[in-house]
């Protein structure tokens, strides 16, 4: 299973990496809005990696919801030492730079698109002797 989420974060990762860098049409909604979408889809993916039958699939796409909200609050913050990592691009693209009420929408659908991608994963993942590996 989990060289099947390795694959897909092979994909994922270079995508939303390539959003936050887009210059065509729309990039700004590009770069921050549906990038957004894509840092969801990338946390429910590293999560289930490290737990993969620990935590329902919900549970983890609710946990990275909360959490990356709350970084977004947290960009209200603005002390010396967050700064300082903000401005370095690995710390924007991490911890954002600037609050927004318009990118929680965004974070909704990239972890509700998040833990789609993991049931189709987990759904189409067979063990040996033809069993499927369910999850809650």
């Amino acid at each position: 299973m989990r060289k099947y989420i390795f694959f897909s974060l092979l994909i994922i990762t270079p995508v939303g990496f390539l959003c936050k860098i887009y210059t065509g049409v729309f990039s700004g909604w590009v770069q921050n809005s549906l990038a957004g979408i894509f840092y969801e889809i990338f946390w429910c993916l590293v999560v289930f990696f490290f737990l993969p039958r620990e935590k329902s699939i919900t549970t983890i796409a609710a946990g990275v919801f909360l959490v990356t909200a709350l970084l977004e609050i947290l960009q209200l913050w603005q002390p010396p030492f967050l700064e300082q990592i903000r401005s370095h691009f690995l710390g924007r693209t991490l911890l954002g730079t600037t609050f927004s009420w318009w990118d929680f929408p965004h974070y909704l659908a990239g972890s509700l698109l998040g833990g789609w991608w993991l049931k189709r994963l987990v759904k189409n993942c067979r063990l040996p002797g033809g069993g499927s590996l369910k999850m809650k």
